[in-house]
């Protein structure tokens, strides 16, 4: 009975212990949470009481300018419009289809089992060996020049792996029961894939491009090793006129002396960051849509 007593307050003592922990560890987790978004939301608010002043419509169609009341984005928007369009239509299809491959149709060899591993760790590779790949390769190999496709390319390659993860991560959570059933009512590899497991996997497969997409827009380090312009003052025709972005317009005005500058850097922020939430809500709006559907 004693023995009993004793082994229930020795249980109770160690429970209240790790309850104790719990807490703390609870406690630790909520400040580290509200310390990240009390940064961000001072961040912020000082980029919105310096920025919101100079959101004027001259902003969307003036060009950069030396002097900060005539300047403006024009050429840099329509650069990032256009790296980022080209970047998508490169990067999705090709990520798709390969996740697909991997998942679907790739024998389980060494040489499967490295390409995954490679495929892993190019997506924590730092962004600037990008850039020096893009410049070796298509901008002086291939001679595209510091064109906008070359940008694209470049920024293709640096987020091939992320899709590429998320595809396949979303692919392979498929049931197989649908696979099979599919199968069994005598569709073909392919009509199971394309009729079956794609349309499940789509929300899946454009969480991740949301992911890649937003790394891409803020990126600058590959664009300026390729040598993305920082001074553009005419409209962007096609793929391989020269071209600049928004961050790196933004990062040329942070880096000038004059005050105004550091203002017009603020409201290109804002229309940086407004930009990328439009691009994510639509894909956001996308996704759900086809959760309801499938």
């Amino acid at each position: 009975m004693k023995e009993s007593l004793l082994e229930n307050k020795t249980f109770l003592t160690q429970l209240e212990s790790r309850m104790a922990k719990t807490r703390w560890f609870e406690l630790i987790s909520l400040m580290a949470v509200t310390m990240g978004i009390l940064i961000l939301a001072v961040l912020l608010i000082d980029v919105l009481v310096d920025g919101l002043p100079w959101l004027r419509p001259h902003l969307f169609t003036e060009f950069p300018s030396r002097f900060p009341k005539n300047a403006g984005l024009r050429s840099a928007l329509q650069g990032t419009l256009w790296m980022i369009g080209l970047t998508a239509l490169i990067s999705l299809p090709i990520g798709v289809g390969s996740a697909i491959y991997l998942e679907e149709y790739a024998p389980d060899t060494k040489l499967t089992r490295f390409i995954e591993i490679n495929i892993a760790n190019l997506a924590g590779v730092p962004s600037i060996i990008y850039g020096l790949l893009g410049l070796g390769l298509f901008v002086r190999a291939m001679g595209l020049g510091r064109s906008v496709m070359a940008g694209s390319l470049t920024m293709a390659l640096l987020v091939l792996p992320i899709i590429i993860v998320a595809a396949r991560e979303a692919i392979r959570a498929v049931p197989r029961s649908v696979r099979l059933a599919a199968l069994a009512l005598g569709a073909t590899q392919w009509q199971m894939v394309r009729s079956h497991v794609l349309p499940y996997a789509m929300p899946g497969i454009l969480t991740g491009t949301i992911l890649a997409m937003s790394r891409a827009i803020g990126e600058t380090a590959p664009l300026i090793t390729i040598g993305a312009l920082t001074y553009i003052a005419f409209d962007l025709r096609g793929p391989m006129d020269i071209f600049t972005v928004l961050p790196i317009q933004i990062f040329n005005w942070v880096s000038l002396p004059q005050k105004d500058f550091q203002y017009l850097a603020a409201a290109g922020i804002i229309i940086l960051l407004a930009l990328l939430l439009i691009m994510n809500s639509l894909a956001i709006f996308l996704r759900n849509r086809l959760q309801i559907r499938w």
